[in-house]
């Protein structure tokens, strides 16, 4: 990468405010990068590196307007993270290998390979399956019988693609992703848990990312189905014949229970999990490590804790157990109070009583 900084904003469609000659040859962080190189700023709590950087250029906003004074170059988008992304995704293409099939990989005659994919070495592409058009395939890929995956894929690692298995165009599979391996079906009987066949697939529609060691169950009989545009991180378990809806993100360590289907435009943080056999509406939040046992009906909502409920009455219910400590000694005073004051109208009852007597 070589670059000035007019030609990155002719490249993004955007507009220099200073030097368009500096030159840029890499990226570095707003906070410690060096002279030469590209930065961007999208998180306002960042701002006061914008100040102080020694990067050559940033990207910021159109309309930002800085407080002080700026010694670097501004080149302001439309959006700078989402620039950011473009220029890092034409460098990482330049180094992309060049299409063929390795002399190491292990492709079965009846599979068909496009003359513009790569295959890596130590691959293995099973019988009737085929590879798109510019689709890259690394090395130690498997892939197994009568599977499809489309154009301009991106396959790292060591990922497991099983029979039958449908992969969507300009899809990213992550190293040690696992496509279609057997459901979680067991039926219990005396003797123990007899195994249910697991014969159906998964299909990833266009556009679906998943990340490292992310495992996609095949459903007993149909399909379980991520759509189109679903960006799946890290360690995330979605089970046989669940449907995950499109343009939802998952993040690390979520989990979904079987049969489950979750709505478009899902957000789920870290370690969330949902049973099984439910649905959630459309455009759903759900906060880091939230369980959800019931279907959600109310498109839009924001959820939080376990059991999972609203966020708002989630947010109260953790300040109430903040001040437990404190409820908890307020009740055991007044506790002993009461029992002060019961004590005290015993004793004047027995001396009531007495002088009625009288």
């Amino acid at each position: 990468m070589r670059y000035t900084a007019q030609e990155v904003a002719d490249f993004l469609h955007g507009v220099v405010d200073g030097d368009p000659n500096v030159e840029l040859h890499d990226f570095g962080g707003i906070e410690n990068g060096k002279a030469g190189t590209l930065t961007f700023l999208a998180n306002p709590a960042y701002e006061h590196y914008l100040y102080t950087t020694k990067c050559s250029a940033v990207l910021v906003q159109a309309d930002y307007q800085p407080t002080s004074e700026v010694k670097a170059t501004l080149i302001r988008v439309a959006d700078p993270y989402d620039s950011l992304a473009k220029l890092l995704s034409v460098i990482r293409d330049g180094s992309e290998p060049e299409a063929g099939i390795s002399q190491f990989a292990i492709v079965d005659p009846s599979a068909d390979v496009d003359p513009t994919a790569s295959v890596g070495p130590f691959v293995y592409i099973g019988r009737n399956s085929k590879v798109g058009p510019r689709t890259i395939v690394r090395a130690q890929v498997y892939i197994g019988e009568d599977c499809l995956v489309g154009a301009d894929c991106k396959i790292y690692q060591q990922v497991t693609i099983s029979n039958r298995t449908i992969v969507g165009d300009r899809c990213i599979l992550h190293s040690g992703a696992v496509l279609g391996a057997d459901g979680f079906g067991f039926a219990p009987t005396a003797e123990g848990w007899d195994k249910i066949p697991q014969t159906g697939k998964v299909i990833l529609e266009d556009d679906v990312e998943i990340g490292a060691n992310a495992c996609i169950d095949r459903a007993v009989l149909d399909a379980t189905i991520i759509r189109r545009g679903v960006k799946i991180d890290n360690l995330v378990q979605i089970a046989h014949n669940c449907e995950v809806k499109e343009h939802t993100a998952i993040a690390a360590q979520s989990g979904v229970a079987g049969s489950t289907t979750i709505g478009q435009w899902n957000r789920l943080g870290g370690q969330v999990g949902i049973a099984g056999h439910l649905k959630t509406a459309d455009r759903v939040t759900f906060g880091a490590k939230t369980g959800i046992m019931a279907s959600i009906e109310e498109e839009g909502s924001s959820w939080f804790g376990y059991p999972g409920r609203p966020y708002v009455k989630a947010m109260r219910s953790a300040a109430v157990v903040d001040r437990l400590p404190q409820l908890d000694k307020q009740i055991y005073d007044l506790s002993k109070e009461v029992k002060r004051l019961r004590e005290e109208l015993d004793k004047l009852r027995e001396i009531s009583k007495t002088k009625d007597g009288e």
